[in-house]
């Protein structure tokens, strides 16, 4: 009895094991899959110019309508076929709200340096916490709520510093950013491998605004830093 016992139970870790590697599989692929479209989105903002006629209160506001309207429409859909679609037009539309910030460090002599070193100094951050995630043991999920609480409190001094427009503000924003998203990606990554997140959309989703966060902070830094202008 004993022993039907324990092979029961060794099936069903085997099972879950296997099954949280395939989510983890499928959200990395995913996650790469996203860079396509956002990357697009960005370049069709910085060629048409459409991110500076999204500039000011009306660019908050379509980001915000936007944003929120992708987020739900992905968790209403994210045990469907439309998930990944849906989830894709999310980083289409997040590539062409990156684009301003884009075109603002490009207009810089070294503004390409600078966009290129972001992108390697995010993937650098991604990688770092995900091997992290694999040595790490211990239960992490109850950062979450402190992470949830930093979030609100960044987006509040973001909002903030729309209207007051400190670089000062800026730049402490910027390396908040930094430190919570790079935290979350430790913590989201780790929620795949212990079995907390089973849906490799939501993970993607999650992860890919990390990711989005982690990158617009560290170019936004390197233009205020390192921006030399002609």
């Amino acid at each position: 009895m004993n022993d039907n016992l324990q092979s029961l139970d060794y099936q069903f870790l085997n099972t879950s094991m296997v099954d949280r590697n395939r989510v983890l599989r499928n959200t990395y692929w995913l996650l790469a899959l996203s860079m396509v479209p956002t990357v697009l989105g960005a370049w069709l903002g910085v060629a048409t110019g459409l991110s500076y006629a999204l500039s000011g209160g009306l660019g908050l506001v379509v980001f915000l309508v936007g944003a929120f309207g992708f987020i739900y429409a992905i968790e209403k859909t994210k045990n469907s076929a439309a998930g990944v679609p849906v989830l894709l037009g999310f980083t289409f539309f997040m590539g062409i709200m990156l684009s301003r910030l884009i075109a603002m460090v490009l207009g810089f002599k070294n503004g390409t340096e600078l966009v290129m070193t972001a992108f390697g100094g995010t993937a650098g951050v991604f990688f770092m916490m995900a091997s992290l995630s694999t040595v790490i043991k211990r239960d992490l999920s109850g950062m979450g709520k402190w992470l949830y609480v930093g979030a609100i409190v960044l987006m509040v001094g973001s909002l903030i510093n729309v209207f007051v427009g400190s670089s000062a503000g800026m730049m402490a924003i910027s390396m908040l950013s930094i430190a919570i998203f790079s935290a979350y990606m430790l913590y989201d990554i780790k929620q795949i491998i212990d079995g907390g997140e089973t849906n490799y959309i939501s993970a993607t989703l999650s992860l890919y605004l990390d990711i989005v966060n982690v990158f617009q902070s560290l170019l936004a830094l390197l233009g205020i830093f390192g921006g030399e202008k002609d």
